[in-house]
């Protein structure tokens, strides 16, 4: 572990405002008494509001905590930039802190439908962690208008092979779908994302034919409903 994220586990393990002394924290992080000393010597010279010595413990005195807030959508999406960026910024110990901060404000902030599904605060689950990794490349073929081939588990877990035309993603809750047009079928088709195995890209450019388009798709959804 580099001392820098240990040094940002030493404060969370502190957060809880208790006494915690430096061998049960040292056995918790999997390194010497003595490399604890040195690390809470750093916090405390740091500024950090940390009390104790070497034999009794230490104690984060003063919590680490933000008063509520009513944020707008502007700043909200402000606030999403600014943890994005230091996410995929150099720093590792800031980077990790910005994906924790993100996932204590997810836990208390709806993420936008229209949300990607790279973004830190969307929150995440077994759906939409086997999606992840399908929706960069599903964005770009519909941003391209590029026919794909899919690999995909139907509801009866059976493993079947789709050509389709790719129209849009849609984030439901933890489950991302795709609205396309089913080739083998012949008509729209709505795929779970997380269902998908593997996708096979393919040269070809769908035109843009009457009936077989979003707008028809979504006025095909309106009618149903």
């Amino acid at each position: 572990m580099r001392r820098t994220d240990r040094l940002f586990d030493l404060i969370q393990i502190l957060r809880d405002g208790r006494l915690h002394r430096a061998g049960e924290m040292a056995e918790s992080l999997g390194v010497s008494v003595r490399t604890i000393w040195r690390d809470m010597a750093t916090l405390m010279a740091s500024g950090l509001p940390v009390e104790g010595e070497r034999g009794v413990g230490y104690i984060l005195r003063a919590p680490i905590t933000l008063p509520p807030m009513i944020l707008t959508g502007a700043e909200l999406d402000a606030l999403r930039a600014g943890v994005r960026l230091v996410a995929d910024g150099p720093d590792a110990a800031l980077a990790r802190a910005a994906r924790v901060l993100a996932t204590k404000i997810a836990s208390v902030t709806p993420a936008p439908p229209e949300a990607d599904a790279d973004d830190l605060f969307v929150f995440t689950g077994k759906e939409t962690n086997r999606a992840t990794a399908h929706v960069p490349l599903l964005r770009r073929a519909i941003k391209a208008r590029q026919r794909l081939t899919l690999t995909y588990i139907d509801p009866e877990g059976r493993e079947t092979h789709r050509d389709i035309r790719p129209l849009a993603l849609d984030l439901t809750g933890r489950v991302w779908t795709l609205a396309a047009w089913c080739e083998h079928r012949g008509g729209f088709r709505s795929f779970r994302v997380d269902r998908i195995m593997a996708i096979a890209e393919t040269e070809e450019v769908f035109p843009t034919e009457p009936g077989r388009t979003l707008a028809d798709y979504r006025a095909l959804m309106a009618g149903d409903s």
